[in-house]
């Protein structure tokens, strides 16, 4: 018959913590998350120039079509 495995039974102690280590890892956590915030803001701000950028495009767009549209009747009498 098998025997069941034997348990140690010394106590586990905490490992010692550095205390540097934990400025280090709040220090990370701040800049990921520094990061992440910059990193929302710029694709918010991405998003609103692309709008702006294609409002200012088909506004150039109509602009030009009715110039040429008045021209075209101007030149030929439509």
């Amino acid at each position: 018959m098998a025997e069941r495995a034997r348990r140690s039974t010394l106590a586990v102690e905490d490992p010692p913590i550095d205390p540097s280590a934990v400025d280090r890892a709040y220090s990370v956590h701040r800049a990921r998350r520094r990061a992440r915030i910059e990193a929302t803001r710029a694709r918010r701000h991405a998003r609103v120039r692309f709008w702006l950028v294609l409002l200012v495009l088909v506004g150039a767009t109509v602009a030009l079509a009715v110039t040429v549209w008045h021209e075209v009747q101007r030149l030929f009498g439509l």
